[in-house]
């Protein structure tokens, strides 16, 4: 089950970051997975960002796995802060829905193991597998 909660007043198309949620989680055998996705403020991701992460800076998305110590109920949770999505949006002239879709793939990847941050072939992997699910995404 995918779950969103809007903890800000932004106006956020919830259908679109759910769809994109299952396709991916369908696609990779886990559609039977409980994921959280929470839209949050600037401040309230940077000072997750800064606990877990040790960036004093607000950030696009964060993962958090549900499967670390005992809880073994589901996949986990992903913030999204969605006025960094929009100023990067502008910043890097994209679409700012496919941009908060790519956030979301982008956390829910890592949340599956995915990682961008050790070796070339890593890194080419996800952006492969993020780029056919913003697709798949888009054409809904």
């Amino acid at each position: 089950m995918v779950e969103i909660n809007n903890l800000t007043l932004a106006k956020i198309d919830k259908n679109l970051l759910k769809k994109s949620a299952e396709i991916v989680l369908k696609e990779e055998g886990k559609k039977d997975s409980d994921l959280s996705i929470v839209i949050a403020g600037e401040k309230r991701i940077r000072f997750l960002n800064k606990k877990y992460r040790k960036k004093d800076k607000p950030t696009d998305v964060l993962s958090f796995s549900f499967n670390q110590g005992n809880l073994k109920e589901g996949l986990g949770e992903i913030v999204i802060c969605l006025k960094i999505v929009e100023k990067n949006s502008k910043r890097f002239k994209l679409n700012y829905k496919e941009e908060a879709a790519r956030v979301l793939i982008h956390g829910i990847l890592h949340l599956l193991g995915y990682k961008h941050e050790g070796s070339n072939k890593e890194r080419q992997i996800m952006n492969k597998k993020e780029e056919y699910y913003l697709n798949y995404a888009k054409a809904l």
